[in-house]
C-alpha cells in the first residue's frame, strides 16, 4: 500500500494536486483512491491496511447505496416469509426516512458520526424518540443483512448502540414509566360499566378479550374447533394479521391453552347459536372472514365505551353546546393490560392471585422478563401492609 502526491494541468491550464492510495484489496484486486489532502489519504491507508489484513476491507465501488441496500434488505425479508405488516414497515422507513436523508450515500462511507448526524436530523425534523430509535434500528439491520453480501464492513449502528446501551434503556424507562391502572389499565368499575354496555353484537368478542387478555389478531384467528365449551378454555392456535393473513402465533409461547369463566362460555353459546352453519371463524363478519382490527375498535369497542360512560372530554362541543365526549381506552390492549392486571391483583382485591409465571403463560408473553418488565410492578410485595405488621409483631412478641 502506497501514498502517492498526483499532479496534472487541466485544459484550462489550471495546475491540480491530489493524493493517491495505492492499494490491492482482499480480492487481489488493484485499487485506487484519491483525497485532497495527505491527511486524509495517510489515515484512510491506515485503515484500509489493517482492513485487508483482516480480510474486511470493502472498497467504494463494491459497496451500495443505502437505498440499494434497503432494497435488498427487504428482499431478504420477503424470502425469509416475514409478516407482511413487517415488510410495510421495512418499506415505510426505507422510502419515507432513510432514502430521502442519506439513501445515496454508500455504506462504505457510512461512518458513526455520519449515522449520529442523521438521527440528529431525524429528531430536528420533528419524528419522534420513539419513531427516531426504529428507523435507527432498521438501518442497523440493512447494514447486518449487507455485511452479509459483502457490501460492507462495519456496523456504525450497532458501534453506536454498544457505547451507549445502559444510557438508552434507563432513559427508555424513565420516558416509558409505569402502566397505570385508571389511565393505561382500565378500573374494576371501568369494566364493569363497559360489561354492562355491551350489545348483543359485540358483547361475545369483547367480553372474550377481557377475560382472555387474548391480542386482537388472536381472537379474529380464534376458530370454532379451537374453543372447548364443555371445559370451558380457549386453545390459541393462529392468528390474523392486519392484512387478513392466517398464522401461527407471535412466537412458541403464544400458543397457548386459557381457561375462561362461564360468563364468557354463556356469551360464545349464544354467538354460536346466532352464527351462520359452516362459519369457521368465532368473531367473523357477516361474509363469514375475520372482523378486521379497525372494524372492532370503531364499530365495537369505542362506541361501547361512549355508552358506558368510560370516557374523557375532548375539549369540543356539539352543536348544542355539550362537551363531546370520547372513548377513554381507544385499543384491544388496554383489555389486555386490565387482564393481567386480573390475573396479578390479590383475591380479596377481586383478582385471580396467580405466581409470575402462570401470569406469562395466560398471556403468551416469549419469556418471564417481559411480563415483569410490564407488569412487574403490579404483583404485590409479601412484606407490605398486613403482612409486614404481622412479621414484626412475631419479631418483638
Amino acid at each position: 500500500m502506497s501514498v502517492r502526491k498526483r499532479a496534472w494541468t487541466t485544459p484550462k491550464g489550471e495546475e491540480k494536486t491530489a493524493w493517491v492510495v495505492d492499494y490491492t484489496d482482499t480480492a487481489g484486486k488493484r485499487r485506487l483512491k484519491t483525497f485532497p489532502r495527505k491527511k486524509e489519504a495517510d489515515a484512510f491507508a491506515a485503515t484500509a491496511s489493517v482492513e485487508v489484513r483482516e480480510g474486511t476491507h470493502v472498497a467504494d465501488s463494491a459497496s451500495v447505496t443505502v437505498t440499494k441496500a434497503g432494497e435488498l434488505w427487504i428482499a431478504s425479508g420477503e424470502s425469509a416469509g416475514l409478516e407482511r405488516s413487517t415488510i410495510k414497515q421495512r418499506r415505510a422507513h426505507l422510502d419515507v426516512h432513510l432514502t430521502p436523508l442519506i439513501g445515496p450515500t454508500l455504506l462504505s462511507k457510512l461512518t458513526v458520526p455520519l449515522v449520529r448526524e442523521f438521527e440528529d436530523r431525524m429528531r430536528k425534523e420533528g419524528r419522534s424518540a420513539v419513531l427516531t430509535k426504529k428507523v435507527l434500528t432498521s438501518l442497523g439491520s440493512i447494514f447486518a443483512d449487507a455485511n452479509e453480501r459483502g457490501l460492507a464492513t462495519r456496523n456504525p449502528v450497532r458501534d453506536i448502540r454498544g457505547s451507549r446501551k445502559g444510557r438508552e434503556l434507563r432513559a427508555e424507562r424513565r420516558q416509558k414509566g409505569r402502566l397505570e391502572v385508571g389511565k393505561d389499565i382500565p378500573t374494576r368499575e371501568e369494566i364493569r360499566a363497559l360489561v354492562a354496555a355491551l350489545d348483543d353484537n359485540w358483547r361475545p368478542l369483547l367480553l372474550t378479550a377481557v377475560f382472555t387478555g387474548m391480542r386482537s389478531s388472536e381472537l379474529r384467528g380464534l376458530r370454532w374447533q379451537d374453543v372447548d365449551l364443555r371445559k370451558a378454555c380457549i386453545h390459541v392456535r393462529q392468528r390474523v394479521d392486519e392484512f387478513g393473513q392466517i398464522g401461527p402465533p407471535k412466537s412458541e409461547a403464544g400458543a397457548r391453552t386459557i381457561p375462561v369463566p362461564p360468563p364468557v362460555i354463556v356469551a360464545l353459546k349464544e354467538q354460536k347459536l346466532r352464527q351462520a352453519k359452516g362459519v369457521d371463524f368465532v368473531f367473523a363478519n357477516p361474509e363469514g372472514k375475520p372482523r378486521s382490527h379497525t372494524n372492532t375498535i370503531d364499530r365495537g369497542l369505542m362506541p361501547a365505551m361512549i355508552r358506558a360512560g368510560v370516557t374523557v372530554t375532548t375539549g369540543e362541543v356539539d352543536k348544542d353546546g355539550q362537551p363531546i365526549a370520547a372513548a377513554k381506552y381507544t385499543g384491544m390492549h388496554a383489555l389486555r393490560h386490565f387482564y393481567a392486571s386480573w390475573l396479578i391483583n390479590r383475591k380479596e382485591e377481586g383478582g385471580l392471585g396467580l405466581p409470575a409465571k402462570m401470569v406469562q403463560e395466560r398471556l403468551g408473553h416469549a419469556s418471564i422478563v417481559m411480563t415483569m418488565d410490564v407488569y412487574g410492578h403490579l404483583f404485590p410485595r409479601a412484606d407490605d401492609g398486613e403482612e409486614l405488621a404481622a412479621a414484626a409483631r412475631a419479631l418483638l412478641g
